[in-house]
């Protein structure tokens, strides 16, 4: 079998809280192949945001290995890692993370920007194009609605065609036909640039589209369940 896309071995994330350090992760071991969809699901609170976050180099792992694409995020700095971030993975979140003094445009044009892509401005509106928002090139997020605010954000995730997509709850503060839409456009711009996908999600039906099924209790893995080939 080929390197896993990810890869973690005996993972443990604390976190400082209000009485003290808490373990948010305990000796997760994980790993991800290439071309995988992989849905996270779990309870509230029973740390699957937590491990997308160290997976995705947001959150240092207390303890344990984490490599991406046979990277070890542990070994790098926050220089290194933002570097490394930008130039291999997409990130969406919930809470749409768009920056609110930038248009649409500016906000997915972003990333190629800091990677130094000259045709950052074109590539950007193309990737607008493609999750229906030529329209609302210009407009800024207080000017567009929940969904369109999604759209942007994954448009911003994908344009530099990452080798992993992340998604955090992408539909968490949608309602069901946006969050639907969002769905779809997720796994189709996993289909059309062949990323490896990792999604967070609450709803059963949602996961239930990826390949297999990671089930998390108490920061601990429950269950782990490839999906047959259909």
């Amino acid at each position: 079998m080929s390197q896993p896309v990810l890869d973690l071995q005996d993972v443990t994330l604390s976190l400082k809280g209000n009485a003290g350090m808490v373990e948010i992760l305990h000796g997760i071991t994980l790993s991800v192949q290439k071309g995988e969809t992989l849905g996270l699901i779990g309870p509230s609170g029973s740390g699957k945001s937590s491990l997308l976050m160290v997976m995705g180099g947001l959150e240092n792992a207390t303890s344990g290995s984490v490599k991406v694409l046979g990277r070890d995020l542990t070994a790098m700095n926050e220089d290194a890692m933002a570097r490394f971030r930008c130039d291999h993975m997409g990130v969406v979140f919930q809470s749409f993370h768009l920056i609110p003094t930038m248009t649409a445009l500016e906000n997915v044009a972003t990333p190629l920007e800091l990677a130094g892509a000259r045709d950052a401005f074109q590539r950007a509106r193309a990737e607008l194009e493609t999750v229906g928002l030529s329209n609302r090139a210009d407009h800024y997020p207080a000017q567009m609605s929940g969904g369109e605010q999604q759209r942007v954000a994954l448009a911003r995730a994908s344009v530099t065609r990452p080798q992993i997509l992340l998604a955090d709850e992408p539909t968490g503060n949608l309602d069901g036909a946006n969050g639907q839409a969002i769905i779809d456009l997720l796994f189709d711009l996993r289909d059309r640039h062949g990323a490896t996908l990792v999604l967070v999600t609450h709803s059963r039906a949602v996961a239930e589209k990826c390949s297999r099924v990671v089930r998390l209790t108490d920061g601990a893995l429950a269950s782990d369940a490839l999906k047959a080939a259909e």
